[in-house]
């Protein structure tokens, strides 16, 4: 198979899986992409190569990346982030810190971060879209997790979970640095939402 053939069959394969993972009718992502719903038929039954354009609409159409969309790869997909590719998101001069330390796209977002907040410092959070759940382990000092106004404090081993579709926001109003791992499951967007 050739080079062209596979990336056709891959683009083919993933719109297809993407678009049924969306919950998007032909219809839907046509609208949404601003592409023709006849070009998308063609693309899933691998019967044309579409440009780079259409492919990028497409890919920001269902919220994924454009490389996501062409992946060829076959079988369990396994993706090491060594620590040195870790994203810091935010800083302050005191040393607090979070870290995205992997994040996946199987069901909408699902991101894995590392928290570090020292004393007296914080972050506050917008509510995220509905449906989204944040999970968090505290594995060293004690954070006082506040969801919709209401303060919650967490103890070091302790593990909580709420969905965050409230305003919320991590303080650490302990004495000693605190550490926590974090993750977030964000829903899908679906054609209705839109």
């Amino acid at each position: 198979m050739s080079d062209l053939d596979q990336l056709t069959q891959s683009l083919a394969r993933n719109l297809k899986r993407w678009r049924n993972e969306r919950g998007f009718t032909l219809d839907a992502l046509a609208a949404r992409a601003g592409v023709s719903r006849g070009m998308i038929i063609q693309i899933e039954q691998a019967r044309t190569n579409p440009s780079v354009g259409i492919t990028v609409k497409l890919a920001d159409a269902l919220g994924i990346s454009i490389t996501t969309l062409l992946d060829h790869e076959q079988g369990p997909h396994v993706r090491l982030v060594p620590p040195e590719q870790a994203v810091r998101m935010w800083s302050t001069e005191a040393g607090s810190n979070t870290t995205l330390l992997v994040g996946a796209e199987a069901r909408g977002p699902f991101e894995l971060w590392s928290w570090l907040l020292m004393p007296g410092e914080g972050s506050e959070s917008d509510a995220h879209p509905p449906g989204t759940v944040e999970l968090l382990h505290v594995s060293r000092g004690e954070l006082t997790l506040v969801v919709d106004g209401v303060e919650h404090v967490v103890a070091a081993g302790t593990a909580a979970t709420f969905e965050a579709n409230a305003p919320h926001a991590y303080r650490n109003q302990g004495a000693e640095p605190l550490e926590m791992t974090m993750s977030v499951s964000v829903p899908p967007a679906h054609a209705a939402s839109y």
